[in-house]
């Protein structure tokens, strides 16, 4: 099984273990993220990783149910709820896992837009696991502990520079910023041609959550240093669809190392 798919089992692990802790009546209490409940939030998750199963058993099946607008909604707006959604979602999660571990790394998956990579494509569902299980955390209060297995979403953070600003239909400003981390484990993470003028350093945990859109860039540590850095991290975007704004500062300051 390639790395992602390992490292995104383990991170689909650590969220069925906080949802195992939930009782009925925390389903259906108001996250941070858009007022969602714990119902939508696990319900988005689950309808994004059923259609991910279709895509990967059959590329012809998804290609064709991506032409029925009223199949796909079928499919990831699922209305079932509390215990039998963590169930089923968790079946379907383990099935995307094992069908990304088995794919060669550079299999290509039909998706809504331009095809992608099955390595990346496993990093795009840990990530969304991940930011979502936040949301998740910060309405229980809880701190979560951290792996390095976040490597994966800082790259996609750091490789989705130029999409946040092409996504607004803005010119990204250049160059792009150097990115110095530190992970949970205390290692050092770089990206891009070193600068003194033009960086983001901190740690990567601050990092993962301001590009996830789970922090304004005004709530966590991270050292910004120069016009295209500070542009980049007041708007930064790693995940598809349209421009989605940053939360307000001071809204999402709860415990997350």
């Amino acid at each position: 099984m390639m790395q992602q798919a390992m490292d995104l089992l383990e991170e689909g692990t650590e969220l069925k273990s906080l949802l195992d802790t939930m009782t009925s009546d925390d389903w259906v209490r108001e996250t941070p993220f858009k007022n969602w409940t714990v119902n939508h939030v696990i319900q988005h998750l689950h309808g994004s990783d059923k259609m991910a199963v279709v895509a990967l058993r059959d590329t012809d099946e998804f290609n064709a149910a991506k032409q029925n607008p009223a199949q796909v909604q079928t499919i990831m707006n699922p209305t079932i709820e509390g215990s039998k959604l963590r169930e089923t979602w968790w079946s379907y999660f383990n099935e995307m896992c094992q069908l990304l571990g088995d794919s060669d790394p550079k299999r290509r998956v039909p998706w809504f837009g331009p095809d992608m990579g099955a390595m990346m494509f496993t990093t795009a569902r840990q990530m969304e696991t991940w930011a979502h299980s936040q949301d998740i955390y910060d309405l229980l209060g809880k701190s979560r502990n951290n792996t390095d297995r976040l490597k994966n979403i800082a790259v996609i953070g750091v490789r989705t520079y130029g999409w946040t600003f092409v996504n607004r239909k803005l010119e990204p400003p250049g160059p792009v910023p150097y990115v110095k981390l530190t992970a949970p484990s205390g290692d050092i993470w770089e990206f891009n041609d070193p600068s003194t003028d033009n960086y983001v350093e901190g740690s990567a945990v601050e990092f993962c959550h301001v590009v996830t859109q789970g922090r304004n860039i005004a709530d966590v540590n991270l050292t910004v240093v120069g016009e295209p850095a500070g542009k980049w991290m007041s708007i930064a975007q790693c995940f598809a669809g349209p421009p989605e704004n940053p939360p307000a500062p001071g809204s999402r300051t709860a415990c997350y190392e």
